[in-house]
């Protein structure tokens, strides 16, 4: 895992907060240059800064920096509007002020002779992995060997095709009511590309059926797997211990996805 990056609060002006689906959302944060320090997986928590509910501050992954001239001018939140708090951040207009912390956590550690990357995401969980895709790209590396499988319930839930492809990344699709690419699970069209081409790891973020699965698969194959789990924080921090996952290496110990993790070697929780 990477180490962890000294972490920020800002008060931070909204840049846009476009709809993009029928309830995903991309907003654009200006927070200073500082983040630009952050890495593909790491996250934000973020607060609504004029309201008192909810209380409690919501965790986003990092989608996107947002580039001038070579120079961080703030970043970019892909997320899903599922309850109070993210309705609310659906509201907020350009000027409107947010509260931020970030970033957080520990993010992807790709190794640098890798050139084969397979990127497997269930819904929202494609967010980091669109961040570590234009991190590899800004970094030099020909991402045409690399393969993006995205996964969702129906064709509303498939983000970030366009992407992936203006990167080269060759991308798959499943839907579970078949509305879009094929009618299975994203696990499916994996399994058969590695009957074929093994790549050098495989990166994924979705839900923790799928990560399971995913496991599953990469421990048959044998290939090296990193996943960034998708879990609620109250703190972000480390200090509330709510977003506890049990260790694999370690019977009855548990990993803190908002310390630990969020992104984890495959190898080291039991999910």
């Amino acid at each position: 895992m990477i180490e962890k990056e000294v972490m920020f609060q800002q008060q931070v002006k909204v840049l846009f907060n476009h709809q993009v689906g029928p309830a995903y959302y991309k907003i654009g944060l200006a927070c200073s240059e500082h983040f630009a320090m952050a890495k593909a997986g790491q996250f934000i928590m973020l607060r609504i800064t004029r309201q008192t509910q909810p209380l409690l501050r919501r965790p986003f992954s990092i989608y996107n920096l947002i580039m001038a001239d070579g120079v961080a001018q703030g970043l970019e939140v892909l997320y899903k509007v599922v309850g109070q708090g993210t309705a609310l951040l659906a509201r907020q207009q350009p000027g409107q002020i947010v509260d931020v912390l970030g970033p957080l956590g520990t993010g992807f550690l790709i190794p640098r002779q890798a050139r084969r990357i397979y990127f497997v995401a269930g819904g929202i969980g494609v967010a980091p992995l669109v961040f570590l895709a234009s991190q590899l790209s800004r970094r030099g590396l020909d991402l045409s060997d690399c393969r993006a499988f995205i996964g969702g319930r129906n064709k509303e839930d498939l983000l970030c095709q366009n992407e992936f492809i203006q990167l080269g990344v060759a991308v798959q699709t499943t839907t579970d009511d078949g509305s879009a690419g094929d009618q299975c699970l994203i696990t499916h069209p994996l399994e058969v590309v590695l009957e074929q081409i093994t790549p050098d790891i495989i990166v994924a973020c979705g839900p923790m059926e799928m990560l399971t699965c995913v496991i599953g698969i990469t421990e048959k194959y044998k290939v090296p797997c990193q996943i960034s789990i998708e879990t609620m924080m109250a703190c972000g921090m480390g200090a509330c211990l709510g977003c506890a996952v049990e260790a694999r290496d370690q019977p009855g110990h548990y990993r803190h996805a908002c310390q630990d993790g969020p992104v984890f070697d495959a190898i080291e929780l039991k999910i």
